[in-house]
């Protein structure tokens, strides 16, 4: 029998397009608003996308925006959701320091399952990712293009995803953009 060693890899997608015309929803806290038509197309296209890469766990956020991307997605990659609170929205009155801890935790477990089982996905929000982006690496030049770069200040699309895969244990992790759905890929210089 050969031992596969697996190097973890773990995706950070954010929530496709939501109904940003709900103003009396509040945006941060649950359910949130609600995907449009086009919000769930992106979803369906991060679906085929996690299928091609072979996902294996999808994590979202409890806002509706982010867990109906992730249940989009888990239908086409025959996968199911488990929600996890740590991954919601960064609230307005939390700093960075807590955006870490509560953050942190869920990705240690998500790095020590992607070992044993392979690419795992983390459905969740710009602010989270644009803080693990800087948090483990990216340039603050390449940070701040895509920020520029898509809307809203978010350092990837609505149902973007970036990889983040870590050689050895104690090396810097390698982060990727790994996914644009099509709406969005004309916004990218080739």
């Amino acid at each position: 029998m050969t031992l596969k060693l697996l190097t973890p890899t773990i995706y950070l997608a954010r929530h496709a397009t939501p109904d940003w015309t709900r103003t009396d929803i509040p945006y941060h806290l649950p359910p949130g608003p609600p995907l449009v038509p086009q919000g769930e197309a992106e979803a369906a296209e991060l679906g085929r996308f996690f299928r091609e890469v072979g996902m294996k766990r999808i994590f979202s956020s409890p806002l509706e925006r982010a867990k109906r991307t992730a249940e989009i997605a888990a239908s086409i990659a025959d996968l199911t959701v488990q929600v996890d609170e740590a991954l919601a929205e960064w609230q307005p009155a939390e700093k960075a320091e807590d955006i870490r801890a509560r953050f942190w935790p869920a990705w240690e477990r998500a790095s020590a399952l992607s070992l044993q089982v392979g690419p795992v996905a983390f459905v969740t929000h710009g602010g989270p990712i644009g803080f693990f982006l800087d948090e483990l690496g990216l340039p603050k030049d390449t940070l701040a293009y895509y920020k520029r770069t898509f809307d809203r200040n978010n350092p990837i699309s609505p149902a973007g995803a970036w990889k983040f895969t870590r050689p050895a244990s104690g090396e810097p992790w390698d982060l990727s953009l790994a996914f644009v759905p099509e709406a969005h890929r004309k916004k990218l210089v080739t």
